[in-house]
């Protein structure tokens, strides 16, 4: 049974006045440091790259079928790409990843302008997966899927937030890079846009990267609250194959 008591507000008067008072420095780096380096009198700004991957019409999935098919397709879509957005990295580059409601994503701290490619690299992967995911759903008649995926860099605030000496606390990222990367996942995959959708910003240093040859994958379109994107339905052609040719050893 839960049993809240009093919330003691004379006392916590103070401990309010400390954050607000001794939270005294912002360092800008080239690279954000190690998880255990942030206090909570901290903060850093380097660039980010975020990664969101959101399921589509999920409240259909949810309400239109039992329990254990959804169970079943939720840890599909979720496990593979978590391995995707882990496998490779620097523990120390890949600052955060986890699920939000129906929605996978992972933040990379990315200070040079080839680390884009790494990160698209990812979402290709993952669009392929989607690909054998949905035949392996369909071979067990069970719902197939849509996702759309985002991505974003920008130079990014982060603070470590949440209560002292109680082990809840969590990084709080402060600008545009992870926010709009989620908003992009939500425009991808429907209403005639591809899956992988990619910010201008994105766009421009993964191009300046890979060349102008790859320009020609890419659609522009335009968004109201987050100006001109990117997008495209790019697969892996190996991982492809593969799975065209029925996925056998």
């Amino acid at each position: 049974m839960l049993n809240f008591t009093d919330y003691d507000y004379k006392n916590r008067k103070k401990e309010v006045e400390d954050i607000l008072d001794n939270t005294d420095e912002v360092n800008e780096v080239t690279r954000f440091p190690r998880n255990e380096d942030f206090t909570y009198t901290n903060g850093y700004k380097a660039w980010a790259s975020a990664i969101f991957v959101d399921l589509r019409d999920s409240t259909t999935l949810f309400s239109e079928h039992d329990d254990v098919e959804i169970s079943k397709v939720i840890r599909g879509f979720t496990s593979e790409i978590i391995e995707i957005l882990k496998k490779g990295t620097d523990k120390e580059d890949l600052k955060e990843i986890g699920i939000r409601g129906d929605c996978v994503y992972a933040i990379y701290s990315t200070p040079f302008r080839q680390d884009t490619i790494d990160i698209a690299e990812r979402a290709f992967y993952i669009n392929t997966y989607l690909k054998m995911l949905n035949k392996l759903l369909s071979e067990r008649e069970l719902p197939t899927i849509r996702a759309g995926i985002g991505l974003n860099i920008g130079y990014t605030l982060t603070v470590k937030a949440g209560r002292k000496n109680s082990g809840i606390n969590n990084m709080v990222w402060i600008g545009e890079s992870v926010s709009v990367a989620s908003k992009l996942a939500d425009l991808g995959n429907k209403n005639g846009v591809d899956p992988i959708v990619l910010s201008s910003v994105f766009y421009s240093n993964y191009i300046k990267e890979t060349g102008s040859t790859d320009e020609a994958y890419w659609k522009s379109g335009y968004d109201s609250k987050h100006g001109t994107y990117y997008h495209a339905n790019l697969v892996k052609s190996d991982f492809n194959t593969w799975i065209d040719s029925g996925m056998k050893e």
